[in-house]
Formats: structure tokens, sequence, C-alpha cells
């Protein structure tokens, strides 16, 4: 953490310190963190402080030692109230409380699509790539001379609800705090979705970045690059358990108290 102070609502860094913004795509990190301590339902983890959890990770791992977090943005979506109640109510919960501890700056709010999708059938194969499924017992497919169709596929449609805005928000929000408000002179990003490439390299350009995957799995190869590029001083970071388990919010933030089995 560094010294800094909060003027009208906003972090204000010492004169010599480099002004970090931290950018997190919400749902990167929920269901990355999520693969991390082992699966749905874990308790322990989720209540996180996102201003510590970047400010800790910067002061560990990036070589930065005049940082200082003077902006933290969130990018998520609102959960359905009329689908998920439960969800819906512990989402708003963590929303109000990471405003009332000063753990976010801002909270940029996607949305959700609800939609039919067709698709190929398939298995999850090596390194979880999808495998197409042939007909084998007790399905099977015959041909119009009633003979076996060994090379037959299988399309299915399935309801499927997607989060929307979340890398477009990250993206946005990096880039105008970087070249119109000038806000920062170096940036985190905690996302491991490769449709941010672009952005990140842009900024690379410009400051130093570092870039945080929230998952256990590699990086994605779009997001890799040359830590010298432009200023130098980028670096990345693979997130652990440990990580999140340290960074929680105090049980009890103003009125909101953490949900049960967070």
């Amino acid at each position: 953490m560094c010294a800094g102070f909060r003027l009208n609502g906003l972090v204000t860094a010492p004169l010599a310190a480099r002004r970090v913004g931290v950018y997190i795509d919400g749902f990167n990190l929920y269901y990355g963190g999520r693969g991390l301590v082992g699966g749905r339902g874990q308790p322990g983890w989720r209540w996180l402080d996102l201003r510590r959890l970047a400010a800790t990770i910067i002061a560990q791992h990036s070589g930065w030692s005049d940082a200082c977090v003077v902006r933290v943005v969130y990018c998520t979506a609102k959960i359905d109230g009329a689908g998920n109640p439960d969800g819906a109510r512990d989402q708003n919960i963590y929303l109000r409380a990471l405003r009332a501890a000063g753990s976010v700056d801002e909270i940029a709010l996607g949305h959700y699509v609800n939609r039919v999708a067709y698709a190929p059938l398939a298995v999850r194969g090596p390194q979880g790539r999808p495998v197409l499924a042939s007909p084998a017992w007790p399905v099977m497919v015959q041909d119009a001379a009633g003979q076996r169709s060994a090379d037959a596929r299988f399309l299915v449609s399935v309801a499927k609800r997607e989060e929307k805005g979340s890398d477009v928000n990250v993206a946005a929000h990096l880039l105008l705090d970087l070249l119109r408000h000038q806000r920062i002179d170096a940036a985190v990003v905690i996302s491991n979705d490769s449709d941010l490439a672009f952005p990140i390299a842009q900024a690379r350009e410009l400051v130093s970045v570092g870039l945080i995957n929230p998952s256990a799995g590699y990086f994605a190869g779009a997001l890799n690059g040359d830590p010298n590029l432009g200023p130098g001083g980028h670096w990345w970071y693979r997130l652990t358990t440990a990580d999140l388990v340290s960074a929680q919010l105090p049980k009890q933030v103003g009125a909101m108290t953490a949900p049960v089995g967070w």
C-alpha cells in the first residue's frame, strides 16, 4: 500500500509515487477464483477487498517500488433477480460493501444476454479442448439405406446466458484513464481474456503494465509480450488461493455483512 490520501473521493498519490490504475474483469476473476479454491460452494474467498488484493500483489511481485494504487475499476454485470434472487441479493450487498469500504473507485456494469445457441455435441478433451462426439450405443445414426453412419455428428441447441460488456469496459476505462484523463502512470489488469490483447498491447507502449491471471491455467497467448516494450517494467502473475483468502473485507462493512458461505 502507499501513503496516498483521498481528495474529493479520489485517492491522490504522493508526488514521487507511480500512480497505478487497476482494471478488473469481474466475471473472469470470479470463475477463475472459483476454480482455484476447488469449485462452487467453497467459502472464505468471495468477500474480496479488491484494492487490497491488487496492492498486495503489486507490492510483492511487480518490482514497482514507487507504486500507489490510485484507481480501481471493477467491471461486472448485475445478476437477474427474477431468475436468481439469492445471487442478486448477495451481489448487491457485495457491491455496496465495496463502495463503503473504499475498495473500488468505480463499478462499471455490463449486462446479460439470454439466447439459444446451436453447436455440435462435444465432450471435454485434453487441456479442456472440445472433442466432437461420434455415434455410439445407446444412440446410433443410420443413413437412408439403413447403414450405420459412424462419421455422423449431433447438432444440439442449448439455452445460453452470456455476460456482455465487462471486457469492453476494462479496455475503455484503461485507455480513457491513460490517454484522456491522464490519471495513471502504470496499469494492472486482472483478467485472462484474450479479447483484451489489443488495448493491453497499446497501453504497454506508453506505461508499465502488470497482468494478473485469475485462473490456474496458462496465460492466454495473445496476452503475453515483451517485458521491455515501451517504458518496460511489464510483468505477469498468476493468482493463488492464498492471495484470495488473505485479501478479504472485514465481515462487517458499515451496514453490510458478508453473505453466509462467502
